[in-house]
């Protein structure tokens, strides 16, 4: 036996679904709310469903709905559940690929326990909180380089129509006695205004 429950999330409330294995769907779909009442309900299905199978614990699969599942998996969490977090776009391609275009709340339930058997799943991995910040902290480097590319096109910009005899004199346009110079002389006739010594 292979148990496996699908749950659909949506705001506030799950739509369940249970296999006991590959074709043997078991009961009906339901619904849950994401209170204490809810999730004490799917628990006692859970182990419903783990004692129907034999002994072995379902898997429990769904879609990551941004932070609509975060209740449901800190439960699962808290319960020693394995869980599954699937894309959306793979569920959605293997929907897409049903005859049974219908779309309820009750299908999708049913069709990630479908996926489960379908596709190789992986349970999911809890991030380290290192891996986080190192995440975060690319994200942030991405950011910021994309504002220095694009403020030095800017800068080349405002050049070419202030004073375009300035590009080329230096090496580096953004080399420190570069902007120091353009600092001190912005427009070239500040630069004419002064003597060579100076």
């Amino acid at each position: 036996m292979n148990p496996v429950i699908g749950l659909d999330v949506s705001k506030g409330k799950s739509q369940v679904q249970a296999f006991l294995d590959k074709g043997k769907p078991y009961r009906k779909s339901f619904s849950i709310e994401h209170n204490l009442e809810g999730l004490g309900n799917l628990l006692e299905f859970l182990q419903e469903v783990e004692k129907a199978a034999g002994g072995y614990q379902p898997s429990v699969v769904l879609e990551s709905t941004g932070h609509y599942h975060t209740p449901v998996i800190q439960f699962l969490e808290e319960q020693k559940y394995v869980y599954i977090i699937v894309n959306p776009l793979i569920s959605h391609r293997a929907k897409s690929s049903s005859l049974r275009k219908v779309k309820t709340d009750a299908i999708d339930a049913y069709h990630l326990c479908e996926l489960f058997y379908k596709e190789e799943l992986e349970p999911y991995k809890k991030r380290g909180i290192q891996l986080l910040n190192l995440r975060n902290l690319t994200r942030q480097q991405e950011s910021i380089a994309e504002i220095s590319a694009k403020t030095k096109l800017q800068v080349h910009s405002l050049i070419d129509q202030v004073f375009p005899e300035y590009r080329g004199v230096f090496g580096s346009l953004y080399s420190k006695v570069s902007l120091l110079t353009l600092l001190a002389f912005p427009t070239s006739e500040a630069v004419l205004s002064v003597s060579e010594k100076e």
